[in-house]
């Protein structure tokens, strides 16, 4: 069988904007009811949620009937771990916390194999290669690899354009609630110095030729951010999502009255 193409890696190429939703319930069966939905792109999320390798692979699995794309965020940029998310089946990784181009070219390095990356030779016995049934699986995998490396701190932003130079970085994501700690608007995306920090960074990545995302539960900022030109746009959570329409329902039948909907906040 042939190596599956990786559809989102394309996307971001042509510039065609891709829509997502984060997954941090470490739960299979949400994880597939969200993967019906329609998204472009699930993120699953192992730097926030509970999720290690062993619960990764459930979710992996069960989006993986669906035409939706498979993102996995490891809790840092090691490279035995990146290999570990590699060989359970992921396509496409986003790094938190790169902070300069060494950082992300050490990351470049570690998605493909040798001579031009670091990635362990060892597929062969994992689950991506579904256990060698994929034909030329080690030749052809480095070019479905996407690297996506996310911006957070003061220093990533000083960085930014030699970050988004490096070869083999697919797109720059910028974590709106680090940044908005870093900058000194902890809790408030919507500060004015945070919002015109994202906005100058989209401006940056772009330049650069790159795809830029981000994270939002505001609708109104999501359709901002893709009028600015980003490429992929996570619009809320599984679990605010779970939050919100609970609270509200309970609201609605226990308080009164209609619950007020929360319409701000980074996630």
């Amino acid at each position: 069988m042939p190596i599956k193409p990786n559809a989102f890696k394309q996307a971001l190429k042509d510039g065609r904007q891709q829509i997502g939703l984060w997954q941090s319930l470490a739960n299979p069966l949400t994880a597939e009811i969200c993967a019906g939905a329609g998204f472009d792109w699930l993120l699953i999320d192992g730097e926030h949620a509970p999720n290690d390798i062993p619960i990764l692979l459930s979710p992996l699995q069960a989006i993986e009937a669906y035409p939706t794309h498979p993102i996995g965020r490891p809790p840092y940029g090691e490279v035995p771990l990146i290999k570990q998310y590699l060989d359970i089946g992921f396509q496409t990784l986003l790094i938190p916390l790169v902070d300069t181009a060494e950082q992300a070219e050490r990351m470049v390095k570690a998605m493909r194999y040798p001579p031009d990356g670091i990635r362990g030779v060892g597929a062969g016995s994992a689950r991506v290669s579904k256990w060698n049934r994929v034909d030329n699986y080690f030749r052809d995998a480095d070019d479905q690899m996407c690297l996506l490396v996310q911006a957070e701190t003061k220093t990533a932003l000083a960085n930014l354009d030699a970050i988004a130079r490096v070869e083999g970085v697919d797109g720059v994501f910028i974590g709106p609630a680090d940044l908005s700690a870093a900058l000194g608007h902890r809790g408030d995306a919507g500060h004015p110095v945070v919002q015109a920090a994202i906005k100058d960074a989209f401006a940056r990545i772009i330049a650069a030729g790159k795809a830029a995302g981000i994270l939002t539960s505001n609708e109104q900022w999501a359709k901002e951010y893709l009028d600015l030109g980003c490429t992929f746009v996570a619009v809320g959570t599984d679990s605010g999502l779970l939050a919100r329409q609970t609270s509200a329902l309970a609201e609605r039948f226990k308080g009164g009255g209609p619950a007020q909907t929360p319409t701000g906040g980074t996630y």
